[in-house]
């Protein structure tokens, strides 16, 4: 398989995209396409001794930045690195596109010019994201600030191919984001969503309140985008601040630090469980191709597991279950 890199996306572009890239080529056994500034390219591989072996650089000389409207890989940079990788994925250059960069524009390039899958009414952002039990899936986390009940619907539906394919869930839950678990609560939006999803063909498990998601009592959890981003940012904000608090608390005094090291090896497996690193960004459900998000300050090790995200798409052929399903629920 080969994976399509935009190579100038994120914070900490291009190196770390680079090396991140070609740890995956060696994990994953995958070949890559370099998408960005060739020149550039070249110098960074030169200056850290890189190998580009099984690798492809195409030039491309603009940069989509953080603060670059999301239309502008449409027209106003249109030979930036991001749309001159989703070009190519659509002419079949690559099987899957990844990049780090601005999350407006890849949603834009995705749906725009990938192009979403038929019968798909709008791609959504989905992240796995660690919890208490095992890792569950978020969706939207900001593609679609504003949503129908209909969308909430689909985001369910594919999510649950998400982790039954990709995770091999056996008959994964699903839960509709909520301030209250009665059905009588939130917006008229979520109760007309929750009457629709309540008779899914997936695993409807009710309303899920914010506290209830870390502790995994959902395994996927639908949301507008405007209140998934919320819930994801805060997720990650939390588990910081608990992860910093932990070590303060052991920093304080001489007993405490030699107290750290009987529990070392427990901090560190919970350090890891609730690691976003270990997901390496999000990717977009509801297109006619694999497209991951990275995340934006991804370094080498976050950026491979991005590509490993690409890596899962392909091997379990998700897209043509989620087409299979839409066929179905057409009948």
């Amino acid at each position: 398989m080969k994976i399509i890199v935009d190579a100038f996306g994120g914070d900490n572009a291009p190196l770390e995209i680079i090396k991140g890239a070609m740890l995956a080529r060696k994990e994953y056994g995958c070949d890559i396409v370099l998408v960005g500034d060739e020149d550039k390219i070249k110098q960074c591989v030169s200056d850290n001794n890189i190998d580009l072996e099984n690798t492809v650089i195409v030039d491309a000389k603009e940069v989509i930045t953080m603060h670059d409207e999301a239309k502008s890989v449409l027209k106003a940079k249109a030979d930036s690195s991001m749309a001159v990788g989703f070009r190519l994925l659509n002419e079949g250059v690559g099987d899957a596109f990844v990049s780090a960069g601005n999350t407006g524009a890849v949603t834009v390039g995705a749906t725009l010019i990938t192009k979403r899958i038929k019968g798909v009414k709008r791609p959504a952002i989905a992240s796995v994201m660690p919890s208490a039990k095992k890792p569950i899936l978020l969706m939207d986390c900001g593609a679609n600030a504003e949503c129908r009940a209909e969308f909430l619907y689909q985001f369910g539906l594919m999510g649950s191919l998400y982790m039954k394919n990709i995770l091999h869930y056996d008959n994964p839950s699903v839960a509709l984001a909520n301030n209250g678990e009665e059905d009588t609560k939130g917006t008229p939006t979520v109760k007309e969503a929750y009457a629709l999803m309540k008779d899914a063909p997936y695993n409807f498990i009710g309303n899920i309140e914010g506290r209830q998601i870390p502790f995994g009592d959902a395994d996927v959890v639908v949301a507008d985008g405007f209140t998934g981003n919320l819930i994801l940012k805060t997720y990650e904000g939390v588990a910081k601040v608990l992860m910093s608090g932990i070590k303060d608390a052991f920093m304080k005094n001489t007993l405490s630090k030699l107290s750290y090291l009987g529990v070392k090896s427990g901090i560190d497996d919970m350090k890891k469980q609730f690691d976003y690193k270990e997901y390496g960004g999000a990717v977009l459900l509801g297109v006619k191709k694999p497209v991951i998000k990275a995340h934006g300050s991804a370094d080498a090790r976050t950026f491979k597991n991005a590509v490993k995200q690409a890596v899962w798409f392909l091997e379990n052929n998700l897209i043509e279950e989620i087409e299979k399903a839409l066929e179905n629920e057409d009948e």
